[in-house]
């Protein structure tokens, strides 16, 4: 990066830690430092909400899935809009209601202690693994930019996170997720004006979709029920909506965001507002990614996208054989480049011969692209066993920092910062909060003063950061890190919601039954999992039926004993 890049990242980022700081200065109680004292305005909440969900994660590896996989992805955010609804009418009234910190508490007046702990467990654990990830994910780039090892870069991130989390609190990571939201949409719209402008002069925005549809990255919808495919429109719209309805339900990551609102109608708006906003944004993200790929289609891409790797490679003992697959990676792109534009011109006749001769030559061409990286990687685990092999958390990155100008780098960089810094600072607040309320306050200090809840907090705000960055380090092992922390949620949350829909609506259920329930469910997940029985988003529904279901089993079971012993 240039030092303009570097300047307008730094002036960003200083701005946006300054104005978290300043605007949650005097926090003295664990109300001001957890809840925000529920002063927030409605699109304070609902720019807080999206800014939770969308990490750095979101900003790197979306366009590197679209890149990858095509628009496919977009349907896992079907059902969000339809969570949003049930939760407005049922969740947020109640949790208002009962003037709770987290959603746990809860849990304890519904059931029992034995209950709300179980499930603050499951939450803190699920929560804990994936902040790691969303800390890993900026990392990433500090660490393309400067060609330094990704270790160091991740310390450094978790502890400037780490550092405004633990002095302001929920008040801080509210304010500076306004601001970083919208600043973030502005930036988005950049990258997808500069992505199309820099396509060939003859190729505009239509064409290009063209030629990304023929390709197979257009693929944004698919009507076919399949249990092991991810992304179809049924696993979005029924895997997806148990999925987003746990997450905003009964995660105290999101919980802890609404409830922040000054009322139930604020705290509803902003969950509605993220509703709208949220499949829309998502679907923009994912076609700036298929946008990159129709740019490279004209334009050489990297052999492999992460330069740090790629760079340790090419000074080792393997240079000649890197070298050699580098060639064979050009000529292939020559031949591909020369299909594209007989596949262009095709389109302008709407010549289907040419075009299904072309697709196919493209598709031979990509198995033969796909077998030179694979020799690369080989070569790159054959040099260092740690070596970071998989690329696709760069591809966006790449292209940004190799075709940008200056000024637009550093802004998108600092763009993708505000994500993480954002999700990862509530994520946080939202572990400490609920090892305070539901754990130190519960079990370890019952009648502590509000100072010393306060100091707690603190104390567990930095625990928990230190612990996020831990896992930060295993990070790169992952694969797609947005896939990644999607199957980590998707293990944890179907069981977690089925507790909250037997505690709302199954009244005849107790503590000890969907206690057993759940642990049970979560081993049946675990093992259908592990088993690669179904796709991931299916979890979610499977979870939440079973804790539902084995409840009712249970209790019947205990009702029809007791009725034998009277």
């Amino acid at each position: 990066m240039s030092n303009t890049d570097w300047i307008v990242l730094f002036c960003t980022l200083l701005m946006i830690v300054a104005y978290g700081v300043y605007k949650s200065k005097g926090i003295r109680n664990i109300d001001g430092y957890l809840l925000g004292n529920k002063s927030l305005p409605w699109y304070h909440v609902g720019l807080s909400v999206m800014a939770t969900q969308a990490s750095a994660i979101t900003f790197l590896s979306a366009p590197g899935l679209a890149y990858s996989s095509g628009m496919s992805f977009v349907q896992f955010y079907f059902g969000l809009p339809l969570a949003m609804i049930v939760l407005s009418i049922s969740f947020v009234p109640i949790f208002h209601r009962l003037r709770v910190f987290t959603a746990y508490e809860f849990l304890e007046k519904r059931f029992d202690v034995r209950t709300r702990a179980f499930t603050a467990f499951l939450f803190l654990l699920q929560r804990g693994l994936s902040t790691g990830i969303t800390i890993y994910a900026p990392a990433i780039i500090l660490s393309s930019i400067l060609q330094i090892n990704v270790t160091y870069t991740t310390l450094f991130i978790g502890a400037l996170v780490v550092l405004y989390t633990v002095y302001g609190g929920t008040k801080a990571v509210s304010y500076t997720q306004l601001l970083q939201m919208s600043i973030i949409f502005g930036g988005l719209l950049t990258a997808g004006i500069m992505v199309v402008y820099m396509l060939p002069k003859d190729i505009g925005l239509v064409k290009a979709l063209h030629i990304a549809g023929k390709s197979g990255k257009a693929n944004a919808i698919d009507l076919s029920f399949d249990w092991n495919n991810p992304y179809t429109l049924w696993s979005g719209l029924i895997g997806g909506f148990f999925l987003q309805l746990s997450y905003f339900g009964t995660d105290q990551s999101q919980v802890g965001r609404y409830l922040t609102g000054s009322s139930i109608r604020h705290s509803r708006i902003g969950l509605l507002m993220n509703g709208l906003l949220k499949v829309p944004m998502q679907f923009a993200i994912l076609l700036i990614g298929v946008l990159v790929f129709a740019y490279y289609q004209y334009n050489s891409p990297p052999i492999f996208f992460n330069k740090y790797e790629l760079n340790k490679i090419e000074n080792s003992g393997y240079t000649a054989q890197v070298d050699e697959l580098k060639t064979e990676h050009e000529s292939i792109f020559r031949e591909k480049q020369e299909q594209i534009h007989r596949l262009t011109a095709a389109l302008d006749r709407d010549d289907e011969a040419t075009i299904d001769n072309v697709r196919q030559r493209l598709r031979d061409a990509d198995v033969r692209a796909k077998e030179v990286r694979e020799d690369l990687v080989a070569l790159m685990e054959e040099n260092d066993s740690m070596a970071d092999t998989n690329d696709n958390n760069y591809i966006f990155l790449s292209f940004v920092t190799e075709n940008f100008p200056k000024g637009v780098i550093g802004l998108l960089v600092a763009i993708v910062f505000m994500a993480s810094m954002g999700a990862t600072a509530s994520a946080i607040n939202s572990l400490a909060s609920t090892t305070v309320i539901d754990i130190y306050k519960r079990f370890v200090s019952k009648k502590g003063s509000e100072q010393r809840y306060l100091s707690a907090s603190r104390i567990f705000t930095f625990v928990w950061g230190s612990f996020c960055v831990l896992i930060a380090l295993y990070a790169s092992k992952l694969g797609n890190l947005l896939e990644a922390v999607n199957i980590l949620g998707s293990l944890f949350y179907g069981t977690i919601l089925g507790i909250f829909v037997v505690a709302f609506y199954v009244k005849r259920a107790g503590g000890r039954a969907v206690l057993w329930a759940a642990i049970l469910t979560e081993m049946i997940i675990v093992f259908l999992w592990w088993s690669d029985a179904m796709a991931f988003l299916w979890l979610n529904l499977v979870g939440c039926a079973g804790v539902v279901l084995f409840a009712l089993l249970f209790q019947g079971t205990t009702a029809h004993k007791q009725l034998k012993t009277s």
